[in-house]
């Protein structure tokens, strides 16, 4: 264990939506440490992660119904009201809701925004104020949200019970080793 307290492996849960890339590499390592795991889909959305599965309903999908047109403006993007896109970001709206943290792998782009689908976890973290990181794969550092900016930091470290880890399905090998580093550097 490292000088600081770590947090109890089998004490924390792993938000994701088990989709290919960053999402499965943030699930493998959680499940190499024995973390729980809530991997949020829907019916007919192909899940490469299984573990703690939890398929959400029209009802479920519903409560994460995009209605903060605030968000889309700070995204500088349209997202759509109907089909499987608004449902996947009905998932991400499931998987940060509950989360304490949050951990991206994906780019910052020079608006401040993060680049696609990853941006939208950001943006719901940063708005409901919660502790958001990313790892930026062109950068290869991480970056820490501080109200008004993205400041660069250190590597971060799990330090609560329930987490959101996701990003890009690009995932570079950098960001393949920054998130075996994050658990390593919060379990080991």
């Amino acid at each position: 264990r490292s000088a600081m307290a770590s947090l109890d492996p089998t004490e924390a849960t792993l938000l994701s939506g088990g989709a290919a890339g960053s999402e499965v590499a943030f699930s493998q390592q959680a499940s190499r440490w024995g973390l729980q795991q809530e991997t949020y889909s829907f019916a007919g959305r192909p899940v490469q992660h299984r573990e703690g599965l939890i398929l959400l309903d029209s009802d479920a999908l519903s409560t994460g119904v995009v209605r903060a047109p605030a968000l889309v403006q700070l995204q500088q993007r349209l997202f759509p009201s109907t089909g499987p896109l608004r449902n996947v970001l009905c998932t991400i709206w499931h998987q940060v809701a509950t989360s304490q943290a949050v951990f991206l792998i994906g780019q910052i782009r020079n608006d401040g925004t993060v680049k696609g689908g990853t941006g939208w976890a950001a943006e719901l973290a940063k708005n409901g104020g919660v502790p958001v990181g990313v790892f930026d794969q062109e950068r290869n550092a991480w970056f820490e949200w501080a109200g008004t900016d993205w400041d660069e930091s250190g590597p971060p470290r799990i330090e609560v019970p329930r987490f959101t880890g996701s990003g890009t399905r690009c995932l570079l090998p950098n960001g393949a080793k920054a998130i075996e580093t994050l658990f390593e550097r919060s379990f080991a």
